[in-house]
């Protein structure tokens, strides 16, 4: 089976560019964005050799698994732009529904996490199965003429492997009992982003993708430990925020409001965030 877009982002105006492999997705969207691309493009790929993650690490894409960029045009603030990393998370989460019909998946090899038989997102980009890491998500952008960006929005799916090395559980489709194959899922996605998007409305329905978002939360009112800049602020999740910054009420019963950080919940967060 080959990539396609679904109707319906056909319909958006919405275009395909797929790779058996790639440097990194989100990289070629960039360079498709200097040399002049109008944007609703899709880059896909099934391997990718030099992925990233958030704050330069390493994501391995080892064939078979998806590596899918959007990238996209525009002149919104950049601090809005970046919002639309949650429409991705929402995107992903409704087509990994339709893909495994209820969100339902096999018990996680390791015994669990989660909140039972759904997908979740973790704040800022990750989408959790069972507590263990499935998907990322990472935003870049770059500064073009006439006032323009470029923004690239790569999402990177654990569809048959998933990496062993790493301070987190993780997991695939394949280890959670699903046949679905990176096209298949990227079918649905396309569908997904698009009705998402609608719905984002250009940033006046921010207010109705933070509602879902807080619906699918991992951890929402648990105990958390968060690593910003070098230093660790515990306290409980307690939303996010109308610009989707990640708010937890410390000891003292203060409420701080975090834009970026390494979040980590429950006992893992003693271990991992010390």
């Amino acid at each position: 089976m080959a990539f396609s877009l679904a109707p319906t982002a056909q319909l958006e105006g919405y275009r395909l560019e797929a790779h058996d492999s790639v440097g990194s997705t989100n990289a070629l969207a960039l360079e498709r964005a200097r040399d002049g691309d109008a944007g609703r493009l899709w880059i896909v790929s099934k391997r990718q050799d030099s992925g990233r993650g958030r704050r330069g690490r390493a994501w391995a894409t080892p064939e078979g698994n998806l590596a899918a960029t959007l990238l996209l045009i525009g002149r919104h603030e950049l601090r809005l732009a970046a919002t639309l990393g949650f429409v991705a998370g929402l995107a992903l989460s409704d087509a990994l529904d339709a893909v495994l019909p209820g969100g339902t998946v096999a018990v996680a090899p390791d015994g669990g996490g989660g909140r039972g038989d759904r997908f979740e997102l973790k704040w800022p980009n990750d989408v959790l199965a069972h507590g263990a890491k499935l998907a990322g998500i990472l935003l870049e952008s770059a500064m073009l003429d006439d006032n323009r960006f470029g923004l690239a929005i790569g999402i990177g799916v654990n569809v048959v492997a998933y990496p062993q090395d790493v301070p987190y559980p993780a997991t695939s489709l394949r280890a959670l009992g699903s046949r679905c194959d990176a096209e298949g899922l990227f079918l649905a996605l396309s569908d997904a982003w698009t009705e998402n998007s609608r719905a984002w409305d250009e940033g006046r329905g921010l207010s109705r993708i933070r509602q879902r978002w807080l619906a699918r939360a991992a951890g929402l009112g648990s105990e958390v430990a968060v690593r910003v800049d070098g230093k660790v602020i515990r306290g409980v999740f307690e939303t996010i925020d109308e610009d989707c910054r990640f708010v937890i009420r410390d000891r003292e019963g203060n409420a701080i409001s975090i834009a970026a950080g390494d979040v980590h919940f429950g006992a893992v967060a003693s271990a991992a965030a010390s």
